[in-house]
């Protein structure tokens, strides 16, 4: 169905949370944009990016309020000074840690700023309206939807105290827009900084020949947008609440499984509605990214729904997703949508050949490869010419850490395979091994190229306290080792 529209290259995954910046996380500013020069001197081709959207409980950019919204925390503040929406001086506060993201920082100084440069917004009254009209199609639901949380205590939507309002009657609509005008007209003026900026740098990444892959969550969260806009679209009863929710079943690594909380789609409803939802999903991502990383695809071929209030996924039963019906469609409407699939997990024969039928590459992670007595597809020989492969992911250890930690028969296998030798490292090794490979993409985490540890982990599922919050450090891009990658890039024909 979909043509390989991937060349022989090369990229970099390096979150935007991630940037050094002076102002406690990265933001879309100066940093950002210095990052794109250093892929560019690389030789690299792409830049993906972990979901941008506004976080919720835990900061994780997988459980976000809205499936389009922009995370605020992403502003760069230097950029307001320069509009006159913010004085220099109210920058002084700010916390300039660079070694980790300090979210609960964030929360009780970045709003104050946000709130100060929209009292001091009046000169650009005419942009905002214009960005207002535009993006009609969600912003006004939205900016409500972050003034009701506000009103109602940061509660989630569905213990929300007005069931009138979580039901979406037409007279508490009209009450709250009225009531929270204020609110309502700040959080629209946030969205249009961050289009406005993350825009910009896009455009200047594309002007460089440099790529940006966006991600989508397979699910949204419980408490979002987009499920009181469309509780149809998903399985929820009228307060909201998810009847069956999303998770994994029971494996190696848990013998619970994995009990996620979000609200499963209603695949029937949605069919019968021609996919409406999500392909208005993926149209409004193709504005911010050039191409698309679906998470958990496996869910389009069949999905795993545990009932609501089960503390584990013992008893979590598999329903056929949408399958080919639904990609058909997507093409039908938008075309051929340049899509990467996440095709990790629990992969059977069926997923193997919905990823075979839709045309989509898939991933490899070289780190699930480092088993001497196995033989699997995550060992770079077997790679793909129609995939996308990843030294490690967001969510694995870096490939330092995990040679580290294997045993030492599978460690010395590891280190022989890569052909590891005391003038590099071994996470260097391991990107020389990757850019030999087939694969005609490969991305490697920018905690890879820096040849970082455990310390430079983003992401450990199925716990909290320190993930999204590695933030890699200021001269990090250095010309040296942006000469380095492109001499790999260069021999290995990775060069697009």
């Amino acid at each position: 169905m979909s043509t390989n529209r991937f060349c022989r290259s090369c990229g970099i995954l390096m979150p935007i949370f991630s940037l050094p910046s002076p102002y406690g996380v990265g933001t879309l500013g100066k940093e950002a944009y210095e990052f794109v020069d250093f892929l560019h001197e690389a030789g690299q081709h792409y830049w993906q990016v972990l979901p941008l959207g506004h976080t919720g409980f835990g900061d994780s950019p997988y459980q976000c309020f809205s499936a389009v919204a922009g995370n605020p925390y992403l502003i760069d503040l230097d950029f307001l000074v320069d509009k006159g929406l913010l004085d220099e001086s109210s920058l002084e506060v700010l916390d300039s840690d660079y070694s980790r993201v300090d979210y609960g920082y964030l929360y009780q100084t970045r709003w104050e700023l946000l709130r100060l440069a929209f009292e001091n917004a009046s000169s650009i009254e005419e942009e905002i309206s214009s960005f207002r009209q535009k993006n009609a199609d969600w912003l006004d639901d939205y900016a409500l939807f972050m003034a009701l949380k506000s009103h109602f205590s940061q509660k989630p939507v569905y213990e929300w105290d007005d069931i009138s309002i979580v039901q979406r009657d037409s007279k508490a609509i009209a009450h709250y827009s009225e009531l929270l005008e204020d609110d309502i007209n700040f959080y629209i003026f946030v969205q249009y900084l961050f289009f406005e900026q993350w825009l910009d740098l896009k455009k200047y990444a594309n002007n460089n020949n440099i790529l940006i892959i966006g991600d989508i969550p397979m699910y949204p969260s419980p408490d979002s947008c987009d499920v009181w806009v469309n509780p149809k679209v998903f399985k929820v009863d009228s307060h909201l609440q998810p009847i069956w929710i999303a998770g994994v079943p029971p494996d190696y690594y848990s013998e619970d499984g994995q009990v996620w909380g979000n609200p499963i789609y209603d695949w029937d409803y949605l069919k019968s509605h021609s996919y409406d939802w999500w392909i208005w999903r993926i149209q409004k991502n193709l504005q911010l990214f050039d191409i698309i990383r679906i998470d958990h695809f496996r869910a389009f071929q069949d999905y795993f729904q545990i009932q609501a209030g089960e503390t584990t996924a013992r008893n979590g039963v598999w329903k056929p997703g949408p399958r080919m019906d639904f990609f058909n469609t997507l093409t039908d409407t938008l075309g051929d949508v340049p899509i990467i699939a996440e095709d990790l997990g629990i992969i059977d024969d069926s997923v193997r050949e919905l990823l075979a039928e839709s045309g989509f590459p898939g991933m490899n992670v070289m780190v699930f490869g480092f088993r001497a007595y196995e033989n699997n597809s995550h060992m770079p020989h077997n790679w793909k010419p129609n995939s996308v492969s990843y030294t490690s992911t967001h969510d694995s250890e870096t490939i330092d850490q995990a040679i580290s930690e294997l045993s030492e028969d599978d460690r010395n296998f590891a280190l022989d395979y890569i052909y590891s030798n005391p003038s590099e490292t071994p996470s260097f090794s391991a990107i020389r091994t990757a850019f030999a490979s087939p694969a005609n993409t490969v991305i490697v985490p920018m905690a890879d190229v820096l040849s970082l540890g455990a310390d430079g982990r983003i992401n450990s599922p199925s716990t909290v306290g320190c993930n999204w919050s590695w933030r890699s450090k200021p001269d990090s891009f250095t010309y040296e080792l942006a000469d380095k990658l492109y001499k790999l890039a260069k021999t290995y024909k990775r060069l697009c």
